[in-house]
């Protein structure tokens, strides 16, 4: 591989032509989701420049970079895990070599599309720039390997997010306002401040709060919460605000689902994308892209999905967790 390209890539799109790599390996689908992960350790708890430091060092200097960085940020004693993650650094600099080797050895390699002239005249083939062209055009033209749903990828996710020590202590304190502190909703304060919580660690984009926390307030949703009333979802995400109607479908969902997970999941594009994937590969159920932006549709196939699989003995909540950690590493958003 081009490292001077794949250096100028983002961290999905490098992950992604290195998940290319790992399955044409003769490793484990658990092996494989555990690199694809840990592998890329230091750059999602440092930066950018820290993960490729650590992969062009030698291993003494990349584990003393590892070992600070699992110092700031795990729980975990280092010096108990920290072979396990240069083990993945060595692995993944065997992918830099790969191109190289699978053709000496004969094995498959991460071939380069051609690109037309037409196309690049304007970029010098020997340039960064053309190398990273050519190297997103694979990525494009990779076929997603999505493990098939399963109790055993079920809680590799579920044991991952537990690990995942932003998104588990974000929701830890979001379980405390929602469930001790502020569990009602009739109180103008309580509401703006679970609403300017989930705003700001889901990232909803909703630029003033006011006027949401004042349609929450009017709707008298408690008892709906409790009893799991699905249709509160379709009331709560239509808003105006400023004389314009607002859509906030997915903030509606976590809203209700942080009073009561059981009932309401979570919708999100990551999930709404793995739905329509296994929809269209295995026909687990019948709907069009747009049902999933109606609640009760939404549920209806994460129900169906769940009981196509056989993963009945997994909550809602549960559910959640292991699609929307799938979502995130097979339908990386383009930004």
């Amino acid at each position: 591989m081009d490292i001077i390209a794949l250096k100028q890539m983002s961290f999905e799109e490098v992950r992604q032509l290195y998940l290319s790599f790992l399955h044409q390996q003769n490793i484990s689908k658990n092996t494989i989701q555990t690199a694809y992960s840990d592998s890329f350790y230091l750059w999602r708890k440092g930066n950018h420049d820290l993960f490729w430091k650590a992969v062009e060092a030698r291993d003494e200097d990349a584990k003393n970079l590892l070992l600070e960085t699992l110092k700031r940020n795990s729980s975990a004693d280092p010096q108990k895990v920290i072979n396990g993650y240069l083990s993945h650094i060595r692995r993944f600099q065997q992918f830099l070599k790969w191109d190289e080797l699978g053709k000496n050895e004969g094995r498959p390699v991460l071939t380069v599309p051609s690109v037309s002239t037409e196309s690049t005249a304007s970029t010098p083939p020997n340039s960064p720039n053309f190398r990273v062209a050519q190297n997103k055009r694979v990525l494009k033209s990779a076929v997603k390997d999505i493990p098939e749903p399963s109790e055993a990828q079920v809680e590799f996710y579920l044991s991952r997010w537990n690990e995942l020590e932003n998104y588990r202590l974000q929701e830890q304190a979001l379980n405390k306002l929602f469930f001790e502190l502020c569990p009602e909703n009739t109180d103008i304060e309580d509401i703006l401040l679970k609403v300017s919580t989930l705003n700001d660690f889901y990232s909803t984009n909703i630029f003033s709060v006011y006027p949401v926390a004042k349609h929450i307030q009017s709707l008298n949703i408690d008892a709906r919460l409790k009893s799991g009333d699905i249709s509160l979802v379709n009331d709560i995400k239509q808003i105006s605000i400023g004389g314009k109607i607002k859509n906030f479908y997915s903030f509606a969902s976590k809203y209700c689902s942080h009073h009561n997970p059981k009932d309401f999941p979570i919708y999100d594009s990551y999930v709404d994308a793995v739905l329509r994937y296994y929809r269209d590969k295995d026909n687990f159920a019948s709907f069009k892209n747009d049902d999933l932006k109606d609640y009760i549709h939404f549920k209806g196939a994460l129900n169906n999905f769940r009981k196509f699989y056989g993963l009945e003995k997994y909550d809602l909540k549960q559910l959640d967790v292991y699609l929307w950690q799938l979502g995130k590493d097979y339908f990386p958003k383009k930004y």
